[in-house]
Parts: structure tokens; C-alpha cells; sequence
């Protein structure tokens, strides 16, 4: 994984600079209410339509329109500025009240019915079914007061947190260890041609190729997302010349194609993402849907797949498949990849040379100029963060073994994060566990008496501050001042949590969610109801679905398939990429969308690339963005024709 060639080709692209600014001033400012009331509706709404956000197209719009007001003001923004708006664009994306629109749904859910679980979903994230809220679709309700409070403390915890443990970790993996990092670099590069694209400069690739980009992404956005919006709005049906989200093959290869979910969703932007992403990941995606093709037609054969039946769509196959055997086929999937992971964090503690270390003076005598916090401050965060989790968890949670709760803040939590820490920085991969969380649950269930699903709703103290460490590198190498990072969290938190709260209010109000008005809500929300749920009755008394969906024959054989690839992988000189991507083609979520994916790397390999040349690597990233921005530019105009369209028709009752 060290030395794998795709990952090399990203490894010191970018040194330090020597100077660093702030960039914190009125313009982060405006640009902060502009992302969180014009950008944040706009991307909510595209993400319960077609099941994707605008976060790249945020980006661009907002820096694309604040340098064009710059040049006009005969001025220019600099490149710190720049990453502040860039970054705070990403965190105002992240709308908290849409989580609170989940939980409406999910009490009121036909899965919670059949599961049984209505009852027992707490009262402290939803109102119960029985209340007026929920009828009268608001959130302005003394039912939702405890939700509402619980969501804004744990907001504010949140943001503190991510200046604790994560901040040191990166100290003592980048300042210390001098680890490398291979993946920053194409994130701070990306706002480094933001910054060189706000001079005038007409004949520059970048603007080209961003312009080719969003007129294709207006196009498609035009026929993908306005028109099924605005024909929704002015006739009885939506008039939808591309299916959303795919073309249900299901039903109709199930005779060649016994217990497999076909289908194909035409979503352009597909075939641009798999232009950027590393092409053997994609590659082994691929792989993982070609296997599951073969695998479930002979799983079914044998018995194993045995809930499934000829007339189930894409949903209720995936759902029936991932109870009877990829649930615990995956489990294992996860912990080969984990081990992988361990051990080459342990490779690399031995084949270390001391020559491109740095000392532990360096973790208390930081770069000047860089904005960096005493050392001690940030662990004090991360402990008082932490034991904030395990007060919240015991009031809400308290038959619960709060045992759990320290072990989990303060045992789990810093091993997994620096475990991640430094495979992040040695070779860009992310390191998870799966199922820590889950097993711990049903080990207070069944050791120590817990009855209940309300711990799977608790705030827990179980993160992975790991891939912080990777913001704060990106924070570094665009010289950008983590002082001004702190002012715009200030600044951001307040105009994210009242912008969500209205506008998820009215994107509520004006139909229910999920209904035919949201249809990636209406066709997928079911499904990820089922599966979460699922996993919920493992800590209700008897014998639950739960376990009886937990296999440990296929989550050794997962495993075993796991350690095995990655064996051969490394025997044939392959990249280690591949097994990511087989992990994520074997059979765990909708395959429709794969295929313009693998179309899209073909075709970044083997014809752009052999037409541009290495250039190809730079065009590809601001080729997306700007479909990106196209295709949220067509839903931000959806958004305000259905705002305006439906409240003149509210208004005139």
C-alpha cells in the first residue's frame, strides 16, 4: 500500500509554505449567510430528489461570485481567503436538521411497523406518531423542543471537538513523524487554481474547462432535475424523460438473473466521478459486481439466499440478499480490511529510519506563524468533549453500563483514530472497524441486562479523529492560519443551525418526506430504514432479527476472502486499490450507478489521458466541479421555482 504507483503519484506535490495569513475578514463573513441561505436549500433539496448534494458546486459558485465582485471592486481575494470560503462552504453544507427530517420518517415508517420497533424509538430524537407535528409537519412544536436542544448541544460539541484529539494527532503524525500525507495535497492544490483563477487571466485552462464542465452539467440538470420539478408543479404528473433514480431491470432479468438487483441510473455526473477517482478502485468495484452477478444466481441455487422471490424490485432484493448473507459476508469484509490496515501501521514502526523523523521538541515548538494552540489545550478539549458524550449518554441512556461509555471515549477512540492517523498520512487510506459499536451494544445486552434501542440514538463517544488530521494538513500547505479556522467555526455555526432549521421546516411543509415529490427519498429511504432497524432489534429481548440475519460462517469466509485477495494482490504486483473497490461492488448497495462509473474511468484512461497527457489529472477534478456547479445551479432553480410556486398557492387559502 506504501509504494503502490497511483498513490505516489500524489506524494509531495506540495511543500509547506513559510508564510502564513489569516484570511479571515468581512468577506468570509457575507460568504458564510450567502452559502447557508442561498447554497444550503438548494443542496437539501437535490439530496431528498436525486440523492446528491451541490458541495463542490457551492464551492465553486461562491468563490467564482466573490472573486468576480473582487476584480469589479479592483481588488482580488487571496489565496487564504479563498480556502476559507472553500472550507466553510463545506461545513455549512452539512445540514443538522435533515437528520431530525430522517426521524420524522423513521417513527412514522412502515419498517418500524414491521419490525415492531414503533414503540421503542425514543422520544428525545422524534415526537411519538401520535403527536400534531407530525401531522401538521413543523418543527415550531413543543414536541420537538428535547429533540431540537439535544441537536444544537451536540452541534456545539461537535465543533469544539474537532480541535482536540484530531489537531493532536496532526501534530504528532506531520510535525513529529513527518509523515507525508499523499492525499493533501490534491484538496489545497484544488484551492491553490481557485486562487490563480481570481487574476484575469482569459486564455487559462481552468475557466475553459470549468465552463465546459457547468454547461453540460446546465444541460443535463435542465432535463435531470428542472424539468421533472416544474412540470410537477404546473400539471398533475411530473414529466420525466430519465427515470430517477435508475431504470428498474430487476423484474425483468430475474428468470436469467435469479436473486440479483438490476437496473442502470443515467446520472451523468457518474461518468465524470469516475474520471476522477483512482481507476483501480473503480476497477475493482467492477470486480465486486461482476462477482455478485455470478455468486448470488448459485447462492440462491444452494438455499442460502433464500428470502428472495421472483417479483421483488431493487429495494426489497438488496434488503432480502444483505439479511440472508452479504450483511455478515461484509462484517468480515470490513475486518480483513482493518487488519490490513494494523499491519501496515506496524510495518511501518519497523521500516522507519530515524533520518526523516522529527523530534518530540517539535510537538511544543510548532512552524511560527501557523496559528497552532498549546498542545496540552487541544488534549484538554478532547477530554472535556469526551466526558460531555458520557454525561449525555448516561441522562439519556442510563440502564445502559456506563462503563461502555469511558472505554469507549478513552480507550477505543484515541487507538483507532492514530491507528488512522498514520495510515492517512503514510498512504491515504482510511482505517475503520466494523462493528465495534454494534457488538459493544449487544454485549450490554445480553451481559448485563439492557433491554432497548435507545442506545443506538445516544451520541456515543466513538469517533475516528484520523482523517482530521488530512483537514489539517490541507489547512498548512494553503498557508492558511488554523486562527482563522476557529473564527470562521464562529462565524459559521449560527447561520448553519437557523438557516437548516427554516429550510428544512419549509422543504417539510411543502410535501411530506418521502412522498412522489422526493423520489430518491420515496425509493430508497424504506430500504435504509430496514437495514438500520434491523440491526436495532439485536438489543430487544429474544431472538431477534438481528442474529438471525448474523452468520459466522459467511463473516469467516468474508474475512478469509479478504486476507486472500490482498495476498494474491500483493504476489501479482496489483494495486492495492483494487480490493477497496471489490469491497464496494460486492453486492452491499445498489449497483446502478457502477457502470457509469466504470464507463467513466475507460474513458479517462484509455482516451483522455492518451490525448492530454498527464494534464488530463489536472482537468478531470475542475472538469467535475464545474458539472457540479451546473447541475446546482438546475437545483438551486428547482428549489426557488417550487418555494415561490407552492407559496403563492398556500398564500391563497
Amino acid at each position: 500500500m506504501y509504494e503502490d504507483k497511483e498513490l505516489q503519484e500524489y506524494r509531495d506535490l506540495l511543500k509547506p509554505p513559510t508564510h502564513f495569513e489569516e484570511g479571515f475578514d468581512w468577506k468570509t463573513i457575507v460568504g458564510a449567510i450567502f452559502i447557508g441561505f442561498l447554497m444550503m436549500p438548494g443542496s437539501m433539496y437535490l439530496q431528498l430528489v436525486i440523492g446528491t448534494g451541490i458541495g463542490p458546486a457551492a464551492r465553486w459558485v461562491t468563490i467564482i461570485l466573490f472573486a468576480e465582485i473582487a476584480k469589479r471592486s479592483y481588488t482580488e481575494l487571496k489565496q487564504q481567503e479563498i480556502f476559507l470560503l472553500y472550507y466553510m462552504a463545506g461545513a455549512a453544507l452539512a445540514s443538522p436538521f435533515q437528520g431530525l427530517l430522517w426521524n420524522q420518517y423513521l417513527i412514522q415508517s412502515d419498517a418500524a411497523r414491521m419490525l415492531g420497533l414503533t414503540e421503542f424509538i425514543p422520544g428525545w430524537i422524534a415526537p411519538s406518531v401520535d403527536s400534531e407535528s407530525l401531522v401538521e409537519r413543523t418543527f415550531f412544536h413543543r414536541d420537538w423542543l428535547i429533540p431540537i436542544l439535544l441537536l444544537v448541544g451536540a452541534q456545539i460539541i461537535q465543533r469544539i471537538d474537532q480541535f482536540g484529539l484530531g489537531y493532536a494527532l496532526y501534530r504528532i503524525t506531520s510535525d513529529v513523524e513527518k509523515l507525508p500525507f499523499p492525499m493533501a495535497p490534491v484538496g489545497a492544490l484544488g484551492t491553490m487554481a481557485l486562487a490563480e483563477s481570481t487574476e484575469d487571466r482569459k486564455k487559462g485552462w481552468k475557466w475553459r474547462v470549468f465552463s465546459i464542465g457547468g454547461m453540460i452539467g446546465l444541460l443535463f440538470g435542465g432535463i435531470y432535475v428542472l424539468l421533472p420539478t416544474v412540470s410537477d408543479l404546473l400539471f398533475t404528473q411530473p414529466i420525466r424523460l430519465i427515470p430517477i433514480p435508475w431504470i428498474e431491470l430487476t423484474r425483468h432479468t430475474e428468470d436469467v438473473l435469479p436473486a440479483v438487483a438490476t437496473g442502470i441510473q443515467l446520472d451523468l455526473g457518474l461518468v465524470f466521478i469516475g474520471m476522477v477517482l483512482p481507476f483501480w478502485a473503480v476497477m475493482g468495484g467492477l470486480v465486486g459486481l461482476i462477482i455478485t452477478i455470478i455468486a448470488n444466481p448459485i447462492l440462491f441455487r444452494e438455499g442460502i439466499l433464500h428470502r428472495w422471490h421472483p417479483g421483488m424490485g431493487t429495494v426489497d432484493t438488496i434488503f432480502a440478499n444483505n439479511f440472508d448473507f452479504y450483511m455478515s459476508f461484509g462484517i468480515g469484509l470490513g475486518l480483513a480490511i482493518a487488519a490490513i490496515g494494523v499491519w501496515h501501521v506496524i510495518k511501518s514502526f519497523r521500516t522507519e529510519t530515524a533520518g526523516g523523523r522529527g523530534s518530540w521538541k517539535d510537538l511544543f515548538h510548532p512552524p511560527p506563524g501557523r496559528g497552532d494552540f498549546n498542545f496540552w489545550i487541544s488534549i484538554g478539549i478532547y477530554v472535556f468533549s469526551t466526558l460531555a458524550y458520557v454525561v449525555l449518554c448516561v441522562w439519556l441512556v442510563p440502564t445502559f453500563p456506563w462503563i461502555f461509555f469511558i472505554c469507549y471515549g478513552f480507550v477505543y477512540t484515541p487507538i483507532v483514530s492514530y491507528i488512522t492517523a498514520r495510515m492517512e498520512g503514510i498512504a491515504g487510506q482510511f482505517v475503520s472497524l466494523p462493528l465495534i459499536r454494534e457488538a459493544s451494544f449487544i454485549a450490554g445486552a445480553k451481559f448485563f441486562g439492557y433491554q432497548g434501542i435507545e442506545i443506538w440514538y445516544a451520541p456515543i463517544p466513538i469517533h475516528n479523529y484520523g482523517e482530521a488530521t488530512v483537514n489539517f494538513r490541507q489547512i498548512e500547505l494553503t498557508g492558511t492560519s488554523i486562527r482563522g479556522i476557529i473564527k470562521a467555526e464562529i462565524v459559521v455555526f449560527p447561520v448553519v443551525m437557523t438557516a437548516s432549521l427554516l429550510f428544512s421546516q419549509f422543504i417539510w411543509r411543502l410535501a411530506p418526506i418521502p412522498s412522489s415529490s422526493y423520489p430518491y427519498a420515496q425509493e430508497l429511504w424504506h430500504l435504509q430504514a430496514l437495514n438500520t432497524l434491523l440491526m436495532q432489534t439485536s438489543t430487544i429481548e429474544g431472538n431477534s432479527l438481528f442474529f438471525q440475519a448474523l452468520s459466522a460462517t459467511s463473516l469467516l469466509s468474508g474475512f478469509g476472502f479478504g486476507l486472500i485477495t490482498y495476498c494474491v494482490l500483493t504476489l501479482l504486483g496489483l494495486p492495492i486499490l483494487l480490493i477497496y473497490g471489490v469491497v464496494r461492488g460486492l453486492g452491499q448497495s445498489a449497483p446502478h450507478g457502477l457502470i457509469l462509473e466504470v464507463i467513466g474511468a475507460l474513458l479517462g484512461r484509455f482516451f483522455f489521458l492518451k490525448r492530454y497527457g498527464a494534464m488530463w489529472r489536472q482537468y478531470a477534478p475542475v472538469l467535475l466541479a464545474g458539472f457540479s456547479c451546473g447541475m446546482g445551479l438546475t437545483g438551486m432553480f428547482a428549489m426557488a421555482f417550487t418555494l415561490i410556486l407552492k407559496s403563492l398557492g398556500r398564500l391563497a387559502y
